[in-house]
């Protein structure tokens, strides 16, 4: 299967069109968004197009092809009115790998508990993407598609066979991790 990874919307219309955009055009068949989906945070700035109301009604489009994970500025409200389902965290068999998906703002718990037994970790949180390892278990985030931090570019991932593609949201690579 061919999944389109993103995280950390933050409310912002522009971006979640971009998703919408990516997911028909690389004909994808699920999207597994990272949290943070409509607010910004006390700590981020205002997103461009911020129209909160506006990425509902888009994303609500397409709440059977959403894997949504709950980030530190998703609220209940917000899951009252997406039509998809949110989860903490969630461990699924993605194209034969065991994968694990959080937000990340809980990270350092579960590198304090035995992460080992997974392949591969995705996360968001930070707005900064990483392709890393830590004992033998590959950690990746797709960074902001929104508010990238560390001048990092707005960016997003495609996760087809075993291979993780980062792009910019102009669909330049960045990045690439071949699991």
């Amino acid at each position: 299967m061919k999944y389109l990874i993103v995280s950390d919307i933050h409310g912002a219309l522009d971006s979640a069109q971009i998703v919408c955009d990516v997911f028909k055009k690389e004909k994808c068949d699920k999207i597994l968004c990272l949290g943070d989906i409509l607010y910004h945070g006390p700590r981020n700035d205002l997103p461009n197009e911020y129209k909160p109301k506006e990425v509902v009604k888009l994303l609500n489009e397409y709440k059977d092809d959403i894997i949504a994970i709950t980030g530190n500025c998703d609220a209940e409200v917000d899951a009252m009115v997406l039509a998809f389902k949110f989860n903490y965290t969630l461990d699924l068999d993605i194209n034969g790998f065991n994968a694990h998906l959080e937000h990340g703002h809980h990270l350092d718990e579960l590198l304090n508990k035995n992460y080992q037994q997974y392949d591969i970790v995705l996360y968001g949180h930070t707005h900064i993407p990483d392709n890393s390892e830590k004992n033998g278990v590959k950690f990746f985030n797709p960074g902001s598609i929104t508010l990238p931090k560390n001048n990092t570019k707005r960016s997003y991932a495609i996760w087809e066979n075993n291979i993780i593609t980062l792009y910019d949201i102009l669909g330049n690579v960045i990045d690439t991790l071949k699991l």
